[in-house]
Parts: structure tokens; sequence; C-alpha cells
């Protein structure tokens, strides 16, 4: 898409939203453009889930519009952008006739039945998912993450040709200068780690920043703490979190106590230093052992319970999302990286998307006569395919209700299959975290070696795509939901309207 493109559609989607006036704040993630609202009233949701570039939309803590991969980093400056350029005016509904191009249509892509059910499931699920204080906590924590992840999957996809180079032989002069640009950002996480926790809980971010610094500094190999001689980079991006999270309670605290004539020098110092002492006499051990700890217990998991433990973490995954609790696994996914060089959970969970493209392929078959809903599966798939689930789980599986149910029996077995794999001795897992489905295949890797990695991969994907469909084939619709659901909500009127045969009938 050319960058025009992406203005205009940063132009269809401001006046949605409710219009300049409207955003507080502006950010996005992997797929999704965020946005902060003023007043959600204003949100004309049909409309914006008609712009051609939105794949779908998710109001949860922000106001959430999927444009998927690549195209939400290209889109949200342009968007910013215009937010700065408007002059001040408030928010007018005519503001939509400025882009005839978009035009709001008359009627979702479903059934009234189907609308009807999508509206109540995603009500429930935006009550689900309200602002209670472990959910926000979780929240907080993957933002801190999440601003990571283009970093760790450039590193990542790098340090897999990197491996390719070096089992190959070809290239030696260029192996070591890879390996270099590879590790590079591996070896400072806990700076940025420390850098984002302190931005995201108040504080000073480059004070976050320095007392993580603490913990990858060569100099603490001559430090000792429970009896033992800590390592540069022990407790990595838990000790980081934790070091600078108590950084922004000591600045806090020095804000509030400190006189104003000595604040500038008085709380910088102290926020470094008595955290960074905490930090290298406590926290970097006790961190360490928690990182040591989650790491052998994913390699036992699977090592011992493999097939049981894909199956559960496969089937779980995708209610996880609908609760917002999958925000947890992104500090243990990262933990695992910095441990193993690799997250042995990610290829796992990413079969709950398998069972995801299998459902909808069989609502797809199994209504025929839906042309709006088909249109919307068939638009969604790709993206689905690439590891971009949301439109398939918003706009068809979940408001129809069971079909979510058989999507998630998908992943359970298209995890049990990878699980059972890992349990057999063929373990793997994925060097960066954020991609899915076939996006993840760059970033595969594992001691078995690249080719046994891709090949269980595929076989868990296509596995999960078949789970997905047959069991929403045979148990994703009951009669009186195929009578309701398999009709045209919109259907041709060209008959309807045809003249009538000028002959007179026959007897």
């Amino acid at each position: 898409m050319s960058p025009d493109t992406h203005r205009a559609t940063a132009a269809a989607i401001l006046p949605l939203v409710g219009g300049p006036d409207n955003v507080t704040s502006i950010a996005h993630c992997m797929t999704r453009l965020r946005i902060g609202l003023r007043d959600r009233a204003l949100v004309q949701e049909e409309a914006l889930k008609a712009v051609p570039a939105v794949l779908g939309v998710v109001d949860d803590d922000t106001y959430q519009i999927v444009l998927g991969p690549g195209a939400v980093a290209r889109v949200t400056p342009e968007f910013e952008a215009l937010v700065r350029e408007a002059p001040p005016a408030p928010p007018a509904s005519p503001a939509l006739a400025a882009h005839p191009a978009h035009p709001a249509p008359p009627a979702p892509p479903a059934t009234a039945e189907a609308l009807r059910a999508r509206g109540t499931a995603l009500k429930e699920a935006r009550t689900a998912r309200n602002s209670t204080p472990v959910k926000l906590l979780l929240r907080r924590i993957a933002n801190i993450f999440v601003p990571l992840i283009p970093a760790l999957i450039g590193c990542g996809i790098i340090a897999g040709l990197n491996g390719l180079l070096t089992n190959s032989g070809l290239l030696p002069a260029v192996v070591p200068a890879l390996a270099a640009i590879a590790s590079g950002f591996m070896s400072l996480i806990a700076v940025f780690v420390g850098y984002n926790t302190a931005k995201e809980f108040g504080g000073t971010p480059v004070l976050g920043g320095a007392v993580a610094a603490i913990i990858v500094f060569p100099g603490v190999a001559k430090i000792e703490a429970f009896g033992q001689h800590l390592a540069p980079g022990q407790g990595g991006v838990l000790g980081a979190l934790g070091a600078a999270l108590l950084a922004v309670y000591v600045e806090k605290w020095c804000r509030t106590w400190v006189p104003q004539a000595v604040d500038n020098l008085v709380t910088p110092t102290l926020t470094v230093l008595l955290p960074g002492l905490v930090t290298l006499f406590g926290l970097m051990y006790l961190a360490g052992e928690v990182a040591e700890g989650i790491g052998w217990f994913a390699d036992r998991l699977l090592a011992t319970g493999g097939a049981f433990a894909g199956l559960v973490l496969g089937g779980l995954f995708l209610p996880l999302v609908m609760l917002g609790l999958h925000q947890a696994l992104i500090p243990i996914h990262t933990t695992l990286i910095e441990h193993s060089g690799y997250t042995v959970l990610l290829p796992i969970l990413a079969m709950a998307g398998a069972g995801q493209v299998g459902a909808a392929i069989a609502v797809y078959y199994r209504l025929p006569r839906n042309r709006s809903l088909r249109t919307t599966i068939k638009s969604a798939l790709p993206a689905g395919f690439l590891g971009v689930g949301e439109p398939l789980i918003y706009g068809v599986s979940l408001p129809l209700g069971r079909p979510f149910v058989t999507a998630c029996v998908g992943g359970a077995v298209g995890g049990a299959f990878v699980g059972l794999f890992n349990q057999l001795g063929a373990g793997f897992g994925s060097t960066a975290i954020g991609p899915s489905g076939w996006a993840l295949f760059p970033l595969l890797d594992g001691p078995t070696g690249l080719g046994t990695a891709i090949a269980v991969y595929a076989g868990g994907l296509s596995v999960g795509y078949a789970a997905g469909f047959a069991a929403t084939w045979f148990f994703g619709f009951t009669p009186q939901m195929l009578r309701d659901l398999d009709t045209d909500p919109d259907p041709d009127p060209s008959p309807a309207t045809a003249p009538p045969s000028p002959e007179p009938a026959r007897a």
C-alpha cells in the first residue's frame, strides 16, 4: 500500500471515532491501533467496520481497531499526524460525508439473528473484561513488553538466518556480524524493560533504565550475594521489571518528601542508589531463581505431559484472549527466550489460531446461502492464516457461540499434536513473540534442527485446521441455528422485480 493509502485509511477512521477532539491517546501493538477516547458514544462502529482496511474492532480499556501486522505501523503515524494537524472543532457526524469512498452500510455482514447474538456476546465479553485490579495490572505489564516485540521479531529472524549459515558453512565471515546484530538487543533487553516499566508506572523512564542497566553490567560478576557471585544478566527481564518498579516508588516518595531546592540532586541519586543496592544484593538472585524455575517448569511440562499439556494450552488460549489473561504470558515468553533462546509455549498456543481458521472454513461451507457471512469469512481468512485472528473471532465464531467452542477444540487437538512431539524429544520453540500462524515459520528454532521444527509445526497447523473444521461441521450448529442462519440477509432483488411475462397463462 502506498503512503497515500495509509493516510486515506487514517482519514477515514478519524471522523468515525468522534474526530480529533475525542482522541486522548494513540498507540499501537502488532495488529491494532489503540485509541483513548473521551466519549465512546461518538464512535460509529458499523461504519468503522466498513472501512476496507479495518479487519475488526475491540472495545476494551482502549478502543482498538484491528488493521493487521505491517499496516498498523504505517497507519498509526498518519493518524497521529491528522490529530495534530486538525483545528479544534467539536466532532460532528457530517464528518463522515468527507469520505464518500467509505459509506456506512445499512446492515452488518450477518443475519439479524447473528447480529443480535454478536452484540450480546461482545457485550458479555466486555463485561467479563471489566477493569479488575488483576486485569489492569496485566495490561500494564503487557504495555511494557509489547513495544519490544518488533525488535524481538527482527533479531529473532536474523538469529535464525545466522543459524542456517552456521549449519551450512556458508559465508563464514558474515556469521559473527549477524550474531552480534541478533544478540545486541537481547543483551540489553533488561534496560528497555526498565525504561518502559518506569514510563508505564509514572516514573522517570531513564531512571528506570539506569537501575535495570545494573543487571547487565559486566562488573556485577565481582559482587557476591547469598554466598555466590552474581552473573551479568542474572534475573533478566523479571529482575529489570522489579528493579524499575521499585525505582518508581522511591522516586515518588522522594518527590513528596525531598525539599524542592535539592530535588534535582537528591531524587535521581536516591532513585538509582537505593533500588540499585536492593537489586544487587537481593533482586538479581531471587529473579534469577524464578527465571530458572520458569525454564525448568516449561521443559518438564512438555517433556513429561507433552500431549496433555499441549491439549490444555491450545484449548484454553482463545478463552484467555477473550478475558485478557493471555497478557500474563508475555513476560514468561520473554524469560524463556532469554533462558533458552526460544519459547516452547508459543508454537503450542498458536494452534488456537489454527482451530479458529478450521472452524471458520466449516462455517463457510455449512452456510452456503448466507452470502454476507461468507464474504466476511473470505476477507478474514488470509489474515487468519497469518495469525491475525481477531476478524474471525469477533466477526464469525464468537458471535455464533458454538463455533467458538469448536474452534477451541481444534486448538486443543493441534496443541496436543505439537506437545506430543515435544514429549518424544522433538522440542522446538519461537525465537520471538508476536507472530503466529504461517508468520511463525521464520522464527522457529530448536535443538533437533530447523527441518524438524518446521515439519512438526506444519503438522500441528494441519491437524488444528482439520480438527477445528470437523468439530464445527458436526457439532458447531444445532438444526435451529442452521435454519436461522443459512439464509441470505440481503437477497438479490432482481428476480422479485423482474417484469411479468406478457403471455397469458395456458390451461
